[in-house]
């Protein structure tokens, strides 16, 4: 809908703005008297009809001092710059101005700024475009979204204007309504809609309606505009009764629209890679990013974690401030039962050698527990949400799913022992049934860290409670040659003491055939496991006494020196290699008899 303001001047257009080149020129017989600069623009004007409309212009030519015939001035800040000016100018020279849905918004603004009101003259401009808000745009869902999307780009900080926010005030009292009730044309069925909700036909009224339980028919339209709009919109939507499950579902379609590839990580190979994605590319959506962390409401559910999870990528790779990710990490660990392994394997861009964000991980955890009353510390100081402990299959679940995590990033080589033991440990031990899968994790790690000490092996054991493992587990515990000596032996004791437990029942249960024949299994594994140990002991023994006699030679050989008669040191130094060579056959045939033993026994502990 349009209105044309304003008079045409007789039949010679007397009056009419004409444009030559870049400047603008009135057509009349009086000479010009006023030059005003918009943007370089020049507009040869007569005073007269300015300062019969524009309050500003009349203050600019009372203060000048200027005495020229010709006078100029720069008009700094005006709204729309010389295509704004121009509708003002035109209106004052009694021209026709057309106020319509794509121009109010900057028509306004300039008759706000060059101060058109009823004090200069009556029916002044700001009052039309007053007029014409209230009774057209503010009435139409199409036309004051058309309206915003037109002056968004014609304004710097548009959003913050009085009339701005009017118009988004507006939108947010139509979007909570329900459209099948609503007495505006909507752009989501455009011309097949009929004002009262019925779905037009080749223009004939079918009776069909939109069903009522639609919530998202804005969500579309809402994303055409920009974000500093779409956030004052956001927020009017927070202060109405709009459930915060509509917010999130609003926030989510308009980010995957600016913020493209935030779902493409659900279907990559696990590794760095991020494909089309560069941070040349991405450094414009910085703030973007961050502010619609801003706008994510605390709700739950599985589509929204995945695009958290998505989201959290985006700002790996951005590297935005702290704060935001740290919001961002809690949101997700608030649903830490619906992230998937892959999810969680967030590339490291830190600049750290490692290949995975493992801090970022044990943060989202931590807040997990936080959140579900498993620590001392709450989630959030401000939030008014009920905390329910958490089920138990919700935490199998989890604890199945940090399991994996451990078993995919412990093949990584440059994780540091710190990082594996701290990831180990964060979970409480009251929350596992079983240690299968931190063993299964160790595992993997001291296999692909081969350079790793006795004393780091040993720290990263105690991250593991061995009287927890399962049957298997603790046979194939007893005979990995990765573990330290100290820790094999804990878990012979554990499975010794399991098995006295399973055997001291024995005659007070009715035990089956094959209850009973794996009994003897583990005790068969339990011996195998025993002599396993001791051919271990026994090679360490003969290693240390090999390390002590060839220390001995090599004292001899620097004495050797000092001596000048040779033949009683080279009687004793002969006799050496006899010993050594002695003690390493001995080493050769134990692990000869280990090979053996450990072949007449299959390991059926497989992971």
């Amino acid at each position: 809908m349009a209105t044309d303001v304003g008079e045409e001047d007789g039949n010679d257009r007397a009056g009419r703005l004409y444009r030559q080149g870049n400047d603008w020129f009135c057509r009349s017989g009086l000479r010009s008297d006023i030059v005003i600069e918009v943007e370089r623009i020049l507009f040869h004007l007569h005073k007269f009809p300015l300062i019969s409309k524009c309050g500003k212009i009349a203050q600019i030519i009372k203060s000048s001092q200027n005495t020229e015939e010709d006078e100029k001035h720069i008009l700094v800040g005006c709204p729309g710059g010389p295509d704004g000016f121009s509708y003002a100018a035109r209106f004052c020279y009694d021209n026709i101005v057309e106020l319509k849905p794509t121009n109010i918004l900057m028509v306004h603004c300039v008759a706000d700024f060059l101060e058109m009101t009823e004090e200069y003259s009556e029916e002044n401009l700001l009052k039309k475009t007053e007029n014409f808000i209230n009774a057209v745009l503010l009435q139409n869902w199409k036309d004051c979204l058309g309206a915003l999307q037109s002056f968004q780009d014609c304004a710097s900080e548009a959003e913050h204007l009085p009339i701005v926010q009017k118009c988004v005030n507006a939108l947010s009292v139509m979007a909570c309504k329900d459209p099948t009730m609503a007495e505006w044309p909507m752009m989501m069925y455009g011309s097949l809609q009929s004002p009262g909700g019925s779905i037009l036909w080749n223009g004939i009224n079918t009776g069909a309606t939109i069903s009522s339980t639609i919530s998202d028919w804005w969500f579309d339209d809402i994303s055409c505009l920009s974000y500093p709009m779409f956030m004052k919109f956001i927020q009017k939507m927070n202060a109405r009764s709009i459930t915060q499950e509509i917010i999130a579902d609003a926030v989510m379609y308009y980010a995957r629209r600016y913020l493209p590839g935030l779902d493409r990580w659900r279907g990559q190979k696990r590794g760095r890679t991020v494909q089309n994605f560069s941070r040349t590319s991405a450094a414009g959506q910085m703030v973007p990013v961050e502010s619609i962390i801003e706008l994510l409401p605390e709700v739950k559910g599985k589509s929204y974690c995945h695009f958290l999870l998505g989201l959290l990528r985006h700002a790996a790779i951005l590297d935005i401030d702290h704060s935001s990710k740290g919001s961002l990490e809690k949101k997700i660990g608030m649903q830490f039962e619906f992230v998937t392994l892959n999810g969680l394997l967030v590339p490291n861009f830190s600049g750290s050698d490692s290949l995975y964000d493992t801090d970022c991980v044990e943060r989202i955890i931590q807040h997990f527990l936080s959140f579900q009353g498993l620590n001392n510390e709450p989630f959030l100081a401000s939030s008014t949400r009920h905390v329910t402990l958490p089920s138990f299959s919700h935490l199998k679940r989890v604890t199945k799913l940090i399991d994996k995590y451990l078993a995919e990033i412990a093949s990584d080589v440059d994780l540091k022992p710190q990082k594996i033991q701290s990831l180990l440990q964060v979970l409480p031990g009251s929350l596992r049934r079983l240690d299968d899968g931190l063993y299964r994790a160790l595992d993997i790690y001291l296999r692909d860290h081969p350079f790793l000490g006795e004393d780091e092996r040993e720290q990263l054991c105690r991250a593991i409670n061995w009287g927890k493992l399962s049957p298997d587990a603790c046979i194939h515990a007893s005979q990995n040659e990765r573990l330290p000596l100290r820790v094999t032996l804990q878990v012979l004791f554990f499975e010794q003491q399991q098995l006295r437990t399973a055997l001291s029942n024995f005659p007070n249960v009715n035990m089956n055939e094959k209850d009973a024949q794996e009994l003897v299994r583990r005790d068969d594994q339990l011996s195998l496991g025993r002599e396993n140990l001791h051919l271990r002991v026994d090679m360490e023994l003969l290693q240390v006494k090999v390390g002590e006699l060839e220390e001995e030679v090599a004292r001899m050989k620097h004495e050797m020196d000092k001596f000048s008669t040779r033949s009683y040191v080279s009687t004793k130094i002969d006799s050496i290699p006899v010993v050594l060579k002695k003690d390493r056959t001995h080493i050769t045939t134990f692990q000869d008899q280990q090979r053996k033993l450990q072949a007449s026994h299959s390991l059926r502990y497989a992971y």
